[in-house]
């Protein structure tokens, strides 16, 4: 019983972190701004761990390396505790690619709920403070499935085409975890 509150606790907290610096990688890579409420929750939760290690990482090509590299040593080092308190003894290997197919996992995660936030406010408040957000996170997904879906009446189905995408791969991601897992 022990264990397991444990085990939650740690996941907790290290999914939320990691989450954090995810959406905080995202917004640079996707140049959302960071001046709206999402933004700023991001830059506070996440700038007391970025900004030291950025003085040793820079960034790559417009690429937060050190928010991602931040991102994957945190889940790294919580699937390392996880199994610790479970009495199992990771490999290294194993454990870097997990946390880095987690990375994936979890930023397919950011996307879908990005895509379905943004269609629910679409419907009951269009004009939220969230709302450019929304757009600018999901936009680079959307429109290119935009040229080859046409809406039907007033619909977009864009949003439902993506979600399902990104359903089927994170079926594959999480089928191929296990296999990751034992190197």
């Amino acid at each position: 019983m022990f264990g397991q509150i444990a085990i939650f606790l740690v996941d907790t907290v290290v999914t939320f972190f990691v989450f954090a610096l995810l959406l905080r990688f995202h917004f640079q890579w996707l140049h959302v701004p960071f001046r709206n409420p999402v933004g700023e929750f991001v830059l506070l939760t996440t700038s007391w761990m970025v900004m030291p290690v950025r003085r040793f990482i820079p960034g790559l090509a417009g690429l937060d390396l050190s928010t991602l590299l931040l991102a994957s040593i945190i889940q790294a080092l919580g699937l390392w505790i996880e199994a610790a308190i479970r009495g199992v003894e990771p490999g290294v290997v194993g454990l870097v690619l997990v946390a880095l197919l987690d990375l994936v996992r979890y930023s397919l995660y950011i996307l879908v709920a990005a895509v379905i936030i943004e269609v629910v406010f679409s419907w009951i408040n269009p004009g939220t403070p969230v709302a450019p957000v929304l757009a600018a996170v999901t936009r680079p997904f959307l429109r290119p499935l935009r040229r080859y879906i046409p809406p039907v009446g007033q619909f977009d189905l864009t949003p439902l085409v993506i979600v399902v995408v990104i359903q089927v791969l994170l079926i594959v991601l999480w089928n191929i975890r296990p296999a990751v897992a034992s190197f």
